[in-house]
């Protein structure tokens, strides 16, 4: 009992001082304490129990643009580290986008759209199907992880990559469209906003995104042993949060491009069709569903 105590009371101290780091570029968390034992526990609790033998857990973390994906992230890193000893690396699939030439060419050959990163199709699936495969080895060696800087809009070099010289126990992959799966075509056949109905008008752009996630991407996520889908209010919110993230990355670059209020609008557009297909069906389909409030707070856990 004085061994938990002590461990909760170091958990707490680094819980606090963490989100205190994060409050610098955002506006003050709410009910800390309260969210820690209420959800971050429990929710690092089960994952704890998902840790067997040697192997390499993948625990995905999926949520719309804004939801708190890479905060939750690195709570239950420390939660995982402070409670249940175990080693956790924490990646995301945004780090894995293609370069800003590759993308150039697709939406050369494919479509205009296929310029701007976010969509399935505009990641390197190749080299992120690797990565995980290599995090899954039981003989582990010392990788890499790509970095991708949304303030050039491109990759970084690889001397500033992510390092991970130990095997984890826990890789938390992170992401926005983590564990997504493909709609069926006459959901297609509508366009869902301006972009769609103004840019995409024969449908490549939409057809090209879900026969990604019928096909690689589909063999990406198997790699994912236990998935959490952070389930926003509505897509309203992506929106709004998105614009609270600009602000934070331009605090955070200090004076590197950032987007404008109207650019962030066009921006999430190309999000919108499958942010709302995965709030339709990922409250089912993922182990954990958290739900967040319009105050961006953890408000209630449903284990699937």
């Amino acid at each position: 009992m004085i061994k938990f105590d002590l461990n909760y009371k170091r958990l707490k101290i680094n819980y606090l001082k963490f989100l205190k780091s994060q409050e610098a570029l955002s506006e003050p968390f709410r009910n800390k304490l309260e969210q820690l034992n209420k959800f971050y526990i429990p929710i690092s609790e089960v994952i704890s129990k998902y840790k067997k033998n040697n192997n390499t857990t993948i625990i995905g973390l999926s949520g719309g643009q804004g939801s708190g994906k890479s905060t939750i992230s690195n709570v239950i890193k420390i939660i995982l580290k402070e409670k249940f000893k175990l080693n956790t690396a924490i990646f995301s699939i945004d780090d894995y986008y293609k370069t800003s030439t590759e993308r150039e060419k697709m939406s050369t050959k494919v479509s205009s759209l296929f310029k701007t990163r976010g969509v399935p199709g505009t990641h390197d699936t190749k080299l992120l199907y690797s990565t995980l495969k290599n995090l899954k080895k039981k003989k582990f060696k010392k990788m890499n992880i790509l970095k991708f800087d949304k303030s050039i809009d491109d990759r970084l070099p690889k001397n500033k990559w992510q390092t991970i010289n130990k095997k984890p126990d826990i890789v938390i992959f992170e992401g926005w469209c983590v564990g997504a799966t493909p709609q069926i075509n006459k959901d297609l056949l509508t366009p869902i906003n301006r972009l769609e109905k103004e840019y995409d008008k024969r449908r490549i752009w939409r057809k090209k995104v879900n026969k990604e996630l019928k096909n690689d991407y589909k063999r990406i996520f198997k790699f994912i042993d236990y998935l959490i889908f952070l389930k926003v209010p509505s897509f309203f919110y992506v929106l709004e949060w998105r614009l609270l993230q600009e602000k934070k990355l331009k605090k955070k670059t200090s004076g590197k491009k950032v987007m404008s209020a109207k650019e962030v609008k066009k921006f999430v557009m190309f999000y919108e069709r499958l942010t709302k297909h995965m709030l339709k069906t990922l409250d089912k389909k993922a182990n954990c569903v958290v739900d967040i409030d319009r105050k961006h707070r953890l408000k209630s856990i449903k284990f699937n």
